[in-house]
């Protein structure tokens, strides 16, 4: 990519930003005061990091992997199911995937 083509994208995103922020900002508050609106609202950042946790325990570029990072997640969610404090969670989940990265290999 070009210096040109780089500036104008960031540029572009940069003003796609801007305006999404300002739409929001526009929203009349009687619309955003709506109890369901806010129960919306309350799950938007659960499903966003969903997605995301999804994309990359299951995703390697374009295609659909089952690898380490699965045992990992599944580990993780185990020990949060017990109430593992966090550090923890993290250990065990990075110990789970490089035992099954160590066994597969």
């Amino acid at each position: 990519m070009s210096g040109t083509a780089l500036w104008a994208a960031v540029i572009g995103g940069s003003l796609g930003c801007y305006l999404l922020k300002l739409a929001g900002l526009s929203v009349p508050a009687a619309w955003v005061e709506q109890p369901w609106v806010a129960r919306v609202v309350d799950f938007v950042p659960a499903a966003l990091l969903a997605a995301l946790v999804a994309v990359q325990a299951f995703t390697d570029g374009q295609e659909l992997v089952v690898d380490g990072r699965l045992a990992g997640l599944a580990v993780a969610a185990l020990a949060l199911a017990f109430r593992a404090p966090f550090i923890v969670v993290l250990v065990l989940a990075g110990a789970a995937g490089a035992l099954v990265h160590v066994l597969a290999g």
